[in-house]
């Protein structure tokens, strides 16, 4: 890269160093040149104009310093061969040459002072900027090549003048080009945003087949779809003035389904239980709320560090940092981070837990008290259980049980670090539970459910989930909820509180779930004690709940910045089961045959038992006595044939 080099293209030298020295040199020398020189006489050499100006030299013709020079006509031709100038001999390994002129003068020289023999046409420039290149000392071959060459030089110059001025017209030409693209692809966007906001058309259903062809082979075109949707929700919004003549709401409800089905990748069953838990406007949020992972939270454990000290501490290891909230006192927000928030040395020594938001909700709900006996039935990976231990200042006994052994592991470790030493791990069923152990003050309840309120942590929900998964938690989380109201001593002085809570936003296994323990149990809904949350609903589609369900609480991504949640809080006011209830529970008895209706049912008569003679068993032979062994010694099995 780099600018061409034109050999035909000559730069003129300035002046050497000596010639910087003696300035207005030139102006001396012309009193000393004559006038005119004579005609058929050459010009004289720079070093010929400079010689009776120097200092040394031999040789009879060179003028004393008393003589004035104007009489003279001027040197003649028997000197002329020592007036010619000398070339400089090269010195290779020096950067700047000395050279010694004919008179003995020391005198500096450049690369380029002298012509080369090979017939080069460099021109000399002596000290004071003279050139010393006559035509009259060139033959005639020379001068015809010059002027050939100053020739060439000039159409070479109009030809670059002249692609300088296509490629400027070229350049105008394109600019003008793209300014009347970027117009028209303006006036084309301008014209789809009327478009779109004059009227918007539901695809055909020809179009929708095509749609669903391309689908299979080429991935769809998301900014059409996402357009579409801001389109139909406009639509529905004012559905009496903006939709189209002959279509039905449930027309563009099933356009709009499909359109956001496709764009956040949701199954067509989870967007229909969506869209009758928000309105429209609201459930876009909360679609695009479940895109954006929730803040990363932490909670200080109170029994060993403070939440300033735990805060400057962190500040200090490059971590940035906020208090969660006023509703929290130990909670912290972490931004960003140059360590990794989960291996600090502050982490494995047990000062805080990496714990989301909505986890500490339902423990604040449960307020548990020092001295108390608490049971938390699905307990792992122990972040509540912890927290209960915190609250309770290591009193008391907490009964952390879970249904999955391998999750225990994880329960024990953060229990041994966290310093927590009231709590207590045990593996069992907690549909069995009140027969296992009762009589405790308090329950926390944190049942497995669908996991569609933490979307933005696992979005395979968003696909893998269908009717018979909701229906199938929801009877689990029944049987969890009356297992849990029957560990509660009513009795108790300071507690007889249960705290329901799932990461579900779904109805079926929220309210429907605490309706159906209100009627089974005696137990009714207290206040949380949480100050923020959307309020339970009493009435969904053509259910009806029990009016207190308000008191119960809904956390949402898109409006509180959390993870889903659900929280509802029970009294128990008796230990007694209702009789009713009590007789349904406990009698097994078959399903009955499906009869027409207006049919009568005869009473069957019922079959007498048939006395026969008794028979004696068969009775094993008496086993011999084992030997009593030691209990620490261990049992040996028999070994098979």
């Amino acid at each position: 890269m780099g600018r061409k080099l034109d050999p035909t293209r000559k730069d003129k030298r300035g002046p050497g160093r000596k010639a910087r020295k003696q300035r207005g040199a030139e102006v001396e020398l012309a009193r000393f040149l004559p006038p005119e020189p004579e005609t058929g006489k050459k010009k004289l050499s720079s070093h010929g104009r400079k010689r009776p100006l120097g200092g040394g030299g031999g040789g009879g013709g060179r003028e004393s310093a008393g003589q004035t020079p104007r009489g003279r006509p001027g040197f003649s031709d028997s000197n002329s061969k020592w007036l010619a100038p000398a070339k400089a001999k090269k010195i290779p390994s020096q950067r700047n040459s000395v050279e010694l002129s004919s008179d003995g003068e020391v005198e500096e020289c450049s690369w380029e002072m002298e012509e080369e023999e090979d017939g080069s046409s460099d021109e000399m420039v002596d000290d004071y900027g003279a050139s010393s290149s006559e035509e009259e000392e060139l033959l005639p071959i020379e001068k015809a090549a010059l002027k050939q060459k100053s020739d060439s030089e000039d159409d070479s110059e109009e030809e670059d003048e002249d692609e300088d001025e296509e490629v400027a017209e070229e350049a105008v030409g394109e600019a003008s080009k793209q300014k009347m693209g970027q117009k028209e692809e303006d006036s084309t966007d301008l014209q789809l945003n009327l478009d779109i906001d004059e009227q918007f058309k539901l695809p055909t259903s020809d179009q929708i087949e095509r749609e669903d062809i391309l689908f299979i082979s080429e991935p769809p075109d998301l900014h059409i779809i996402h357009q579409r949707i801001k389109g139909n929700m406009e639509v529905l919004q004012d559905f009496v003035v903006k939709r189209e003549e002959g279509r039905t709401r449930q027309e563009y409800l099933a356009v709009l389904r499909r359109d956001m089905a496709a764009y956040y990748s949701y199954s067509d069953f989870l967007l229909m239980k969506l869209m009758d838990i928000f309105p429209l406007p609201e459930l876009i949020n909360f679609l695009e709320a479940n895109e954006v992972p929730r803040p990363v939270t932490i909670r200080t454990n109170t029994l060993k560090t403070r939440r300033r000290d735990l805060a400057q501490a962190l500040i200090n290891r490059g971590v940035n940092l906020d208090p969660l909230g006023k509703w929290s006192k130990t909670g912290l927000v972490i931004y960003d981070s140059s360590v990794p928030i989960g291996a600090t040395p502050e982490y494995l020594a047990g000062h805080y837990m990496l714990q989301g938001a909505s986890s500490l909700l339902p423990v604040m709900a449960l307020a548990p008290q020092e001295n108390e006996r608490i049971l938390d039935m699905c307990c792992a990976p122990g972040g509540k259980t912890s927290y209960i231990a915190q609250l309770m200042k290591n009193t008391g006994m907490i009964l952390a049980n879970d249904s999955n052994a391998e999750r225990l592991r994880s329960v024990v470790g953060n229990l041994h670090r966290l310093g927590v030493t009231n709590a207590v791990v045990s593996n069992c069923d907690g549909r069995q539970f009140p027969k296992v152990l009762g009589g405790f003050d308090r329950v926390l309840l944190d049942a497995p459910c669908s996991g569609t309120g933490v979307i933005s942590k696992d979005p395979a929900v968003k696909t893998n989930k269908d009717e018979k998964d909701i229906l199938r938690c929801a009877h689990l989380q029944k049987e969890l909820l009356l297992s849990a109201i029957d560990s509660v001593n009513a009795a108790s002085e300071t507690g007889g509180y249960i705290v329901y809570c799932t990461c579900s936003i779904m109805v079926e296994e929220n309210e429907w779930v605490v309706d159906y323990a209100l009627k089974k149990r005696n137990v009714r809904l207290v206040a949380t004690g949480l100050d923020f949350g959307k309020e339970g609903f009493t009435r969904f589609k053509d259910r009806r709940f029990h009016p207190s369900l308000k008191s119960t609480r809904r956390f949402y991504p898109h409006t509180h910045n959390m993870d889903g949640f659900f929280i509802a809080k029970l009294k128990k006011f008796s230990n007694a089961i209702p009789q009713a209830q009590k007789d349904e529970e406990t009698a097994e008895e078959p399903t009955a045959p499906s009869t027409a209706p207006g049919t009568v049912m005869e009473p069957q008569p019922k079959k007498k038992k048939l006395e026969g003679p008794k028979v004696d068993k068969e009775q094993k032979p008496p086993q011999p006595a084992l030997k009593k062994r030691h209990p620490l010694q261990a049992q040996r099995r028999p070994l098979k044939a």
